[in-house]
C-alpha cells in the first residue's frame, strides 16, 4: 500500500502512472476493484467537489463509504486508538483536515492507505487532477510557464509542491506580505501575466481582498499571456475578488472542464495507493 499525504513524497514517474490509471479507470481491469471494501472518510460539511467525486468514484468502483465530520478526529480519544479500531474494518481512509500532522499521525498507525483530501498547507489530489487535465491539452505542460495568483496558503503551497516534482517554472502574483518563499513574485497582474501559459488562482480571505486589487486576474491581463494560455481558478472562486467576471466568461477559463477530471483521477489515486 502507499499513502498520499504530500505530492513531494511522489516522483514524476509515479504521478504519471496515476495519469495512466485515470485513462484506464473505466476498463474491465478496474471494474469492481472496491467490491466488498469500505472507505472511511472524514470531511467537513462545507466540502463539495472533493467529497462528491470521492464518494461517487468509490461507488462506481463497487465500494462503500462511511462518512464522519472532520471534528470526529479532534475529540479526546487518541488517534492511535481510533485508527487501531478502524484497522479492523476500513480498507482505505480519506481525510480532509486543516492540520497535516493529524493526517500524518493517522498514517503512522494505519494498516491501510491514507489519502490527504486537503490540509491548510497543501491539496495533493487537486494538484494531480489539474496536472492530469493539463496533460490532455498540452504536449508537455512542464515546458509551460505557470503563474499562481493568491496568498501563501494551501493552494499556493500545493502548486509549489507540483513545480518541485515536475520541474516547471512557477511565479506568484500577490499583495505585499503574502509571498511564498522561494518563488519569484510580482505585485501587478499585468506584469505578472505577460509571457505566462497557465494562470491559476485561489480565493482570498476577506482580510486580503483589498491588498490584491492590483493582482485580480482580468480578461485584459489574460490577453497579455502567451497564445493558448488558460485560466484555471481553484474553486470556490469569487468574481470581482481574485478574478473578474469578464475573465471567467472568456474562452481562457477552463475551470469547469478541468474539474471533470477529479472523478477519474481520485479513483486512480485510490487504485494506485491500494495496489502499491
Amino acid at each position: 500500500m502507499k499513502n498520499l499525504i504530500r505530492l513531494t513524497d511522489y516522483t514524476k514517474e509515479e504521478i504519471t502512472e496515476i495519469f495512466t490509471i485515470a485513462d484506464e479507470i473505466g476498463c474491465e481491469q478496474y471494474k469492481d476493484i472496491l467490491k466488498g471494501k469500505t472507505a472511511v472518510m472524514f470531511f467537513p460539511n462545507s466540502s463539495i467537489r472533493t467529497r462528491v467525486t470521492f464518494e461517487k468514484g468509490i461507488y462506481l468502483l463497487g465500494g462503500q463509504t462511511i462518512l464522519f465530520p472532520q471534528e470526529t478526529l479532534d475529540k479526546k480519544e487518541e488517534l492511535r486508538d481510533v485508527i487501531g479500531y478502524l484497522n479492523n474494518w476500513a480498507d482505505i481512509i480519506i481525510v480532509r483536515h486543516k492540520d497535516i500532522e493529524v493526517i500524518e499521525e493517522i498514517a503512522r498507525y494505519s494498516d491501510v492507505p491514507v489519502i490527504n483530501a486537503l490540509t491548510s498547507i497543501n491539496h495533493p489530489c487537486e494538484m494531480i487532477s489539474d496536472l492530469y487535465a493539463l496533460s490532455k491539452i498540452r504536449q508537455d505542460f512542464t515546458k509551460d510557464r505557470f503563474l499562481f495568483c493568491g496568498t501563501n496558503g494551501n493552494i499556493g503551497y500545493a502548486w509549489k509542491e507540483a513545480s518541485q516534482v515536475f520541474g516547471f517554472e512557477l511565479e506568484q502574483c500577490c499583495g505585499k506580505g503574502y509571498e511564498i518563499d522561494g518563488i519569484p513574485v510580482h505585485y501587478d497582474i499585468n506584469e505578472a501575466a505577460t509571457g505566462k501559459d497557465i494562470i491559476c488562482t485561489d480565493s482570498l480571505p476577506s482580510s486580503a481582498v483589498e491588498s490584491f486589487k492590483s493582482c485580480r486576474v482580468t480578461k485584459a491581463a489574460m490577453e497579455k499571456a502567451n497564445k493558448g494560455a488558460v485560466l484555471n481558478p481553484c474553486p470556490p472562486f469569487y468574481r470581482g475578488e481574485e478574478v473578474s467576471e469578464d475573465a471567467i466568461s472568456s474562452d481562457f477559463f477552463v475551470g469547469y472542464e478541468f474539474k471533470k477530471c477529479l472523478l477519474n483521477v481520485q479513483q486512480a489515486i485510490i487504485a494506485y495507493c491500494m495496489k502499491k
